[in-house]
């Protein structure tokens, strides 16, 4: 018996996607049939994109993209049932977002916020862009 209960998984799954609002140029709203929702901002989402190209600087090792407060949302493609691609001003496009890494985002939103801001400074950079000469 007990060498069956070690090969059983619990299986965990995110709760299902309801709702799913585009607030351009500066929110998603996402629902989730447990009652979460979460309201999650364009530079939150760019900085914690998905993809492997999401213009970032390595510092001691360290992936940091910064500069992004003002970055806006210009569009979201629905991808298959299971993500959407959202598309930023700053024409980073790459990235495809799926229910279950909104859930994430959502469930974890003030912890990733204030670790990205430690590590911004840390490596003494800021969220805002970087001003023109």
């Amino acid at each position: 018996m007990l060498a069956r209960l070690r090969g059983f998984r619990s299986i965990h799954t995110t709760p299902r996607l309801t709702k799913f609002s585009l607030r351009p140029p500066k929110t998603v709203e996402v629902e989730f049939d447990n009652g979460s929702a979460f309201n999650l901002s364009a530079e939150f989402l760019r900085i914690h994109s998905p993809a492997a190209d999401s213009k970032v600087r390595s510092f001691g090792g360290e992936k940091v993209i910064f500069g992004r407060r003002h970055v806006g949302i210009m569009s979201a493609e629905p991808i298959g049932n299971y993500g959407v691609r959202i598309v930023f001003d700053d024409l980073h496009k790459t990235g495809i977002y799926t229910w279950d890494y909104f859930y994430h985002l959502g469930s974890n939103k003030f912890t990733l916020m204030r670790n990205y801001i430690k590590t911004l400074r840390k490596h003494g950079l800021s969220r805002d862009p970087p001003r023109r000469k």
